[in-house]
């Protein structure tokens, strides 16, 4: 089944490839041959490392170009990425991804429904060699692979070939010398999500959108349709968002010092409850190899202190030492005001934690926001009053919620963020932008590689937003009232 066809969007397809094809055919090198060692590494046996690089300028190749964020995070437009992989090397690719989770399609029940039982993995899929088409321009045996979890296993098991991808620029800089420190217009890393069980395609961005717009630190994104041409001729496999990583340009340009322990907790440990100290379970992204971690050992026993009931002063002082409380009552209000369920507080993963060596306190950075601006799953996203939560559980909510000083605060940030960021008025005005930029290409999506079971979904779920937004403006006034 094919949804409805832009015109527009198939011409511009056409002319673009046949600009490329060439190119292209000259890159698809069938003649190697890729194991995968016991440690999960990529071996390539190949012939293809005697290769030029004409395409590669200073501004658009080089380590030594400022991150461009005009370019690659345009807001009002549809970015089109091709990445081109070798038969053999797709193989590989779906082959790891067999081993890691099953038999594709072996768990479907559609493209909105849920597959089978998710498997627990510490490995992530393979990286292989891939090239990336972007406006004309060739960049060189660039590290692709598959990323995600439940998303990419959910997808995987529902026979739905539209999975989030990571790109790595210089992941094979050693097999490959040419392409020694190759970036995207200044980034080594980028995320493309694969909107996973958001049929208005606009939730990632738009959540994403609401962080930054409200002051805090938070990646940039920006809507691509992807092709993937692996052996056959580029495949549309639907838009996505494309994310900006943390650990690459975010810390570099929305810190001033990028040398701190970067964490992306994930575990129970990432609840900060008391007895759940786990350094395995708060990966450092950042001083791996630095066995320090006594800002999270900090931040775990001053939260869970007795002082915060005896004295509680002293116990905020000591707090706000350790974590940047404003920010992360900031961070709380804009998370629980759009709904916002799939991270901490109900989940112990999605969020990234910095230790900025300005303040030396650590500063919450929100992540994965593709299931906000809905109620959501496992119970459902925070009521602003966070009535119902066990607060030994999450403590960073239950505790601080509980100081007067801290509720304070972030009833006033709760104000702010449905006058401002988040407000009707401001947020309409954006879906509306956003969803007619997208439509044709959304609505062109084909089966097998889109979460869309008619024409009609995307429509739907955008009136569902436009909905949901004057929802939680009454929800807020309730609440303060």
């Amino acid at each position: 089944m094919k949804y409805i066809k832009s015109k527009l969007n198939l011409l511009v397809v056409a002319v673009v490839f046949s600009i490329t094809l060439v190119t292209f055919s000259s890159c698809n090198n069938d003649d190697d041959v890729v194991t995968t060692t016991e440690e999960g590494e990529v071996v390539v046996d190949t012939d293809d490392s005697d290769f030029e690089t004409p395409d590669w300028t200073a501004e658009t190749h080089s380590k030594d170009a400022d991150p461009n964020f005009d370019e690659v995070f345009e807001d009002n437009a549809v970015k089109r990425l091709d990445i081109v992989v070798t038969e053999t090397r797709w193989q590989s690719m779906l082959d790891d991804m067999t081993n890691l989770y099953g038999t594709f399609g072996a768990g479907a029940g559609g493209p909105g429904g849920g597959g089978g039982g998710l498997t627990e993995t510490d490995e992530d899929p393979i990286f292989v060699p891939a090239e990336v088409f972007y406006n004309g321009k060739e960049w060189y045996r660039v590290g692709v692979r598959f990323k995600g979890n439940s998303s990419l296993q959910t997808s995987w098991q529902n026979g739905i070939l539209k999975l989030s991808l990571k790109l790595d620029f210089d992941e094979f800089e050693d097999d490959y010398p040419q392409i020694d420190n190759q970036r995207f217009y200044g980034f080594k890393k980028l995320s493309l999500k694969n909107n996973f069980d958001d049929k208005s395609m606009l939730r990632e961005k738009v959540a994403t959108d609401v962080f930054r717009n409200a002051g805090l630190v938070a990646s940039h994104t920006a809507f691509y349709t992807v092709y993937v041409d692996h052996g056959d001729g580029p495949q549309y496999f639907g838009v996505y968002t494309m994310v900006e990583e943390v650990d690459d340009t975010v810390l570099d340009t929305q810190f001033s010092d990028d040398d701190g322990n970067l964490y992306k907790p994930d575990g129970d440990a990432a609840s900060f409850a008391l007895g759940s100290y786990n350094e395995s379970e708060y990966v450092k992204k950042t001083n791996e190899d630095e066995g320090d971690f006594n800002d999270v050992a900090s931040l775990l026993a001053i939260v869970n202190d007795g002082s915060r009931t005896s004295d509680p002063e002293t116990w905020r002082t000591n707090l706000d030492a350790v974590l940047d409380t404003d920010v992360f009552l900031k961070y709380l209000a804009v998370n629980t005001v759009v709904q916002n369920w799939d991270t901490y507080g109900r989940m112990t993963h999605n969020y990234f934690l910095y230790n900025n060596p300005d303040t030396s306190k650590l500063t919450w950075i929100p992540w994965d926001n593709n299931e906000a601006l809905e109620l959501g799953k496992m119970g459902g996203s925070l009521p602003l009053d966070f009535s119902g939560l066990n607060s030994s559980e999450w403590p960073l909510i239950g505790y601080l919620y509980q100081d007067v000083v801290y509720k304070t605060q972030y009833d006033t940030y709760v104000q702010e963020v449905v006058d401002d960021a988040f407000s009707v008025s401001t947020m309409q005005s954006q879906y509306a932008t956003y969803a007619a930029l997208i439509e044709p290409y959304a609505t062109s999506e084909v089966s097998g590689y889109s979460f869309l079971e008619n024409s009609s979904d995307f429509q739907n779920a955008v009136n569902e937003l436009n909905t949901h937004v004057t929802t939680r403006a009454a929800a807020v006034s309730d609440y303060l009232d």
